[in-house]
């Protein structure tokens, strides 16, 4: 990885979080955008689960799942929430901080993954990735035998602590309707 990847993988949380501060500041939220924004952000939630408990992190080269139609459910997911967030702020200043931010991180992120994910897993790799798109998700799933199909599993899903990311969006919804109820009092 270049200096320039771990400086920005150590400070792109940080970077969230303070943009976070003005993607708030910037919102006017009301109770149908942030039920509308829950709704696209339930989607979202839905995939990155679904992904979460197929996903196997450093042990093996998971192909199975939404993993057998994109590279990257778990960021596909995220998306989502990156939209039901941006029409919860019901904000275009809000919205454009929010899913540029989405876009210029995870492009990153997805190509310093696809690096390692290389040098890990080498040919297997490489061959999963001639088949199945980066992020835009195929129609239909890669086929695969049986054996290596796997299954969803609640236990992995716990395993990867993916329970937080609908913690963090619900508490986003939830500061979303007390902002707008200080608007409005």
């Amino acid at each position: 990885m270049s200096d320039a990847a771990r400086v920005f993988a150590r400070w792109r949380v940080r970077l969230g979080y303070l943009l976070a501060v003005f993607v708030l500041w910037l919102s006017r939220p009301t109770p149908l955008s942030v039920l509308l924004g829950a709704l696209v952000g339930a989607i979202g939630l839905w995939i990155r689960a679904w992904a979460a408990g197929y996903l196997h992190k450093q042990e093996v080269l998971t192909v199975a799942g939404p993993y057998a139609r994109t590279r990257n459910p778990l960021y596909f997911g995220s998306a989502f929430l990156a939209l039901g967030a941006a029409i919860a702020t019901r904000s275009w200043p809000s919205a454009a901080i929010l899913l540029a931010y989405f876009a210029i991180v995870y492009s990153v992120v997805m190509r310093r993954e696809e690096g390692e994910l290389l040098e890990h897993h080498g040919e297997s790799f490489r061959a999963y990735a001639a088949e199945v798109p980066l992020f835009f998700p195929r129609l239909a799933p890669l086929r695969q035998p049986a054996a290596a199909a796997g299954k969803f599993s609640f236990a992995q899903y716990r395993r990867n602590h993916e329970y937080q990311a609908a913690i963090g969006y619900v508490l986003l919804l939830v500061v979303l309707l007390i902002i707008w109820r200080m608007h409005t009092a």
